[in-house]
């Protein structure tokens, strides 16, 4: 199992950016696809980004395609921990949600998750 930490969240307003990390720690975070998904108040949990653990080829669900990246950056000196980011530009009140930084060998990931981060986004 892999630990995963999320941080970065915050208040901004529409049109502003934040940028989201994840820390993701364990013995297994090597073997790893990591994503991140996100949960409005009264929606179901949806898909946002994902990158692939060899290829580093990534995916993004279309209402954020052209607006958000993720990323990744493995640590040389601990190799059981590595940063996994979103940087979201050109935020809407509709990107407000808590959104949880994801981990598996699956693509999309969803085995590990993240205790969530929330962003909201003013009118």
């Amino acid at each position: 199992q892999v630990q995963l930490v999320e941080s970065g969240g915050g208040l901004v307003q529409a049109g502003g950016s934040l940028r989201l990390s994840c820390t993701a720690s364990g013995r297994t975070v090597s073997s790893y696809s990591m994503g991140w998904f996100r949960q409005a108040p009264g929606k179901d949990r949806e898909f946002v980004a994902a990158i692939r653990r060899n290829s580093g080829n990534t995916y993004y669900a279309d209402s954020v395609k052209g607006r958000f990246t993720i990323s990744r950056e493995r640590e040389t000196v601990n190799i059981q921990r590595e940063k996994i980011f979103l940087q979201m530009n050109d935020l809407k009140p509709d990107d407000t949600a808590v959104y949880y930084c994801t981990g598996g060998t699956t693509y999309p990931p969803r085995k590990d998750w993240g205790q969530g981060t929330q962003a909201t986004v003013s009118s």
